[in-house]
């Protein structure tokens, strides 16, 4: 056995509060240590004095612990990461992401590499939340890194955007505002994070603060940006604004989605056509695929029984 010096070691530091009750997460259960169990591992690099802090582990490895008396290195690794991947915001993150900021520094390199590979290239809804629980899970590891916390927010405001996921807007833009603005609290003079926070804004219908978060980016910008914030600031000021927050638009078309889901394909076209009737709107958001899911919409009502040509 290589023997480490104490100095070199590596020790998980000391707990001040309680642990709270654990989060229940599909597929991981909670090891409750024994008494003066120590976590050690990589040929004695690791040698981490464990408190009462209940362990999360996969399945076989939770019954391979009990049968044990204990988890081993890897488990424990694997366990963390799979809580904090399916769950970044469970109950005791920050002490699971202590732990593998200390003892897992491959755990960390393949969070930071996959979340990079990510965020090279479009990717689905499910890799994009699998993106934005790898960045959170980075953010507890470095809770003042302002690029972190701004780039979750980015990825939020993306998954907020796209039309198959219009069902969860409100619950991706308002996460995204939280991001965004723990970004502007570390760092309020970024104007990257300043615009985005507009933006936010002005999607749930802050339109002044978006307006005044603006204006004070136009002497720190370069031309070409400049001329896109002049353009929104002219709008604001002019009143040429949706009549209602953009995110009850988005909204309203998940509404619609789930109409046309469940065959009521008026009602369907009824919203999506209120929608569309906001000039606004319809020019500040791309929505070419929301007229092909009208279209479609008014192809499958002129095809059925009885459905006058083109009174649908």
């Amino acid at each position: 056995m290589v023997i480490i010096p104490l100095h070199e070691r590596i020790f998980c530091k000391e707990t001040v509060m309680p642990h709270a009750t654990p989060t229940p997460i599909e597929g991981v259960h909670y090891f409750q240590p024994p008494e003066g169990f120590c976590l050690t591992g990589r040929d004695g690099l690791v040698d981490i004095p464990w408190d009462d802090l209940p362990i999360p582990l996969g399945e076989a490895d939770y019954h391979s612990a009990l049968e044990s008396g204990a988890p081993g290195y890897d488990q424990v690794g694997n366990g963390i990461f799979q809580a904090l991947r399916r769950n970044p915001e469970c109950a005791n993150a920050d002490c699971y992401a202590d732990i593998l900021q200390k003892a897992y520094p491959h755990i960390i390199a393949d969070i930071g590499g996959e979340a990079i590979m990510l965020d090279a290239r479009e990717i689905e809804l499910p890799y994009l939340d699998r993106k934005i629980a790898l960045l959170k899970i980075m953010a507890l590891i470095e809770p003042d890194n302002a690029g972190l916390w701004r780039e979750i927010g980015r990825t939020l405001m993306e998954k907020g955007s796209r039309l198959e996921a219009t069902h969860l807007a409100v619950q991706s833009w308002y996460g995204a505002e939280k991001f965004m603005f723990r970004a502007l609290e570390l760092e309020p003079d970024d104007p990257h994070t300043c615009y985005q926070y507009g933006e936010i804004r002005y999607m749930l219908g802050h339109y002044d603060q978006a307006l005044t978060l603006w204006e004070s980016l136009l002497e720190r910008c370069a031309e070409a940006e400049r001329t896109r914030i002049e353009t929104r600031i002219v709008a604001i000021r002019a009143g040429e604004l949706p009549k209602v927050p953009p995110l009850d638009y988005l909204t309203a078309l998940s509404v619609a989605f789930e109409r046309h889901q469940d065959d009521d394909l008026h009602e369907a076209v009824a919203i999506v056509e209120d929608v569309l009737a906001d000039p606004v709107f319809c020019a500040q958001f791309p929505l070419a695929e929301v007229y092909r899911f009208l279209e479609q919409c008014h192809l499958k009502l002129n095809s059925r029984p009885g459905t006058p040509q083109g009174r649908c």
